[in-house]
């Protein structure tokens, strides 16, 4: 469909609100992504993406972040707790991809069923000693070998469930030492380090239709953050790793960037992303965003809409067997 906005937006709480619904009837973001305050109930989450698509009059995709761990929206006792995704892995041992797919495809299995069809996930980036905690536990290894078996296996296990994976962040944050929540870090490494070990799993999983983009310098390639960076988008995502799907911003909300929320969200189009991705919900900023980034434009709607056709129906599964498997390969390591 043409005419879709070049954004993400959350949502205030665990009801759609009708300032909320008549703002997004207008502006028709793309898709929406939940957080914790969006979640109760299975019923009430169910309500929720209901509404949010009725909104927009059609089936847009509605984003979660799930990844076990700290970072995981939905949880006990109505959704399965998951184990950091690197504590996984390393429980896991030779078998890890296998966990990883059993894990993504009973995640999968929960958000389809509360009408969420995107996870935030795989996180692509390789974790080294200095990583920053806030992201270490969340990679999916420590050399790019590791981590691109271990997040094909989730894509897949995903995209077998019916939910579209967005692999993140591009074109990778394993070297920063600070929090991009709360601080801009910086890769210190050379073009040939970065291209041979952060680029790496990006690049073997180009194929995917979803990114979701770093806040991080480059100083090697850059003096700019890789999200509002045309030479990070343009000579390294879209040229040296070749993603050509639809790459959205990480949240502009983050204080590693600088500027109004405005300033960010054209320095990041100007730069080259499709999509904006704006999770406070803050009604102020939404609204401006939309002015700023309006509607996408041929290429970009072209990326999305062949996205929305990776979703597909779930296969069958037999749950209670895939928990079983998952258990004993973490049981035996």
């Amino acid at each position: 469909m043409a005419g879709q906005g070049a954004y993400l937006f959350g949502c205030h709480g665990p009801h759609l609100l009708m300032d909320e619904a008549a703002f997004f009837a207008e502006s028709q973001p793309w898709g929406f992504i939940l957080f914790a305050r969006n979640i109760e109930t299975p019923d009430q989450v169910r309500r929720l993406t209901g509404d949010l698509r009725s909104a927009v009059g059609r089936n847009a995709p509605v984003l979660v972040d799930q990844e076990g761990g700290r970072v995981q929206r939905l949880r006990a006792p109505h959704w399965r707790d998951w184990m950091a995704p690197l504590d996984q892995i390393e429980a896991a041992g030779a078998q890890a991809a296998r966990t990883m797919y059993l894990r993504a495809r009973i995640i999968a299995d929960e958000l389809r069923a509360v009408g969420i069809d995107a996870n935030c996930a795989p996180t692509c980036d390789v974790a080294r000693p200095e990583t920053h905690a806030f992201l270490r536990n969340r990679c999916y290894g420590t050399d790019a070998t590791s981590v691109t078996a271990n997040a094909r296996a989730t894509a897949d296990g995903l995209l077998a469930g019916g939910v579209l994976p967005v692999m993140k962040h591009m074109p990778g944050h394993g070297l920063g030492r600070v929090d991009s929540h709360k601080d801009l870090p910086v890769a210190d490494a050379d073009a040939e380090t970065l291209e041979a070990i952060d680029f790496a799993p990006f690049r073997a999983l180009r194929d995917l239709p979803l990114a979701m983009t770093a806040h991080i310098v480059l100083p090697e390639l850059s003096d700019r953050p890789a999200t509002q960076s045309a030479e990070v988008v343009g000579g390294v995502i879209r040229g040296i790793i070749g993603f050509d799907g639809v790459l959205m911003t990480d949240d502009i909300s983050m204080n590693a960037l600088g500027g109004t929320i405005v300033d960010r969200a054209r320095a990041s189009l100007d730069a080259g992303c499709d999509m904006i991705l704006h999770c406070h919900a803050d009604m102020t900023e939404m609204q401006d965003v939309a002015a700023v980034a309006g509607r996408m434009g041929t290429a970009a709607q072209a990326r999305a809409d062949r996205a929305m056709t990776w979703r597909k129906t779930p296969d069958t599964i037999d749950l209670p067997a895939l928990e079983a498997e998952l258990a004993r390969h973490l049981a035996r390591g």
